[in-house]
């Protein structure tokens, strides 16, 4: 299928991983000179780096797809919250490093495997940029699994802390792995992923990392759709604040 001309859905699920990448990239850089060790705050800055020019590939391939002229900017910066369909736990605030990495841990154990799945999608494009932004998210789990078991397995407070943010963060992950009518449509027409085989990669991988870390799973709690269908909680609205001051103080600006 080529870039220009897809369907309403198909733009809309490109914009999904573009925001929910997005968002992720605006949470992680207002860590930067604020992470408890220098290599830790320059390990969090080069992931945001790496999601951000993730989402700027996917955000222009959907504009290509939208076919109304709105490039990266456009949709990136004058959306309103409403308009934006990212995964609700990217939003969450970076709390301690604790949160910051439970959060990283669970976000990267789902686009490692559906990366994977999207270097063979019918969608050219999006296949092309699955296949450069794999090596980056393996990379990126590395990293998160890595901490989430030091301090899983270090002292016994880092431990009750890290497994209090698993807690909170958790219902979030129901979003990421469970279709609706969107990713199922998208399957169906080998654009997307099977979320289903999404789910038994990540069930596996964060199973694997709890245990070595000695953290216990959280129990499933129901959950409603928010983020990707473009509902979300009072997180959002202050980040995207930030995010799009310079352009709403001076519309049209340009270096």
């Amino acid at each position: 299928m080529s870039a220009a001309g897809g369907s309403s859905s198909h733009f809309a699920w490109v914009l999904r991983l573009a925001d929910t990448n997005l968002v992720l990239a605006q949470r992680l850089g207002e860590l930067i000179g604020h992470a408890p060790a220098l290599e830790e705050d320059l390990g969090l800055a080069n992931t945001a780096l790496d999601l951000l020019g993730q989402a700027r590939l996917l955000l222009t391939h959907a504009g290509q797809l939208e076919g109304k002229g709105r490039d990266e900017d456009a949709l990136a910066f004058l959306r309103e919250e409403s308009e934006f369909l990212n995964a609700t736990l990217v939003e969450q605030p970076n709390g301690d490093f604790g949160d910051t990495i439970v959060r990283q841990l669970l976000f990267d154990a789902w686009q490692v495997p559906l990366y994977e799945r999207l270097t063979l999608s019918r969608d050219p494009g999006l296949a092309a940029i699955a296949a450069k932004g794999v090596k980056e998210a393996r990379y990126h789990l590395r990293y998160s699994a890595g901490w989430v078991v030091r301090l899983g397995d270090g002292t016994a407070e880092s431990r009750e802390r890290v497994q209090g943010s698993l807690e909170r963060l958790w219902p979030f992950t129901a979003e990421l792995l469970q279709a609706d009518d969107i990713d199922r449509e998208m399957h169906a027409a080998g654009i997307g992923a099977d979320l289903a085989a999404v789910r038994g990669d990540w069930e596996r991988q964060v199973a694997a990392t709890l245990a070595e870390a000695t953290l216990e799973r959280p129990r499933d709690r129901p959950w409603r759709w928010y983020g990707k269908r473009g509902e979300h909680g009072e997180h959002l609205g202050r980040l995207l604040a930030q995010m799009q001051v310079l352009q709403r103080t001076h519309p049209g600006a340009s270096w």
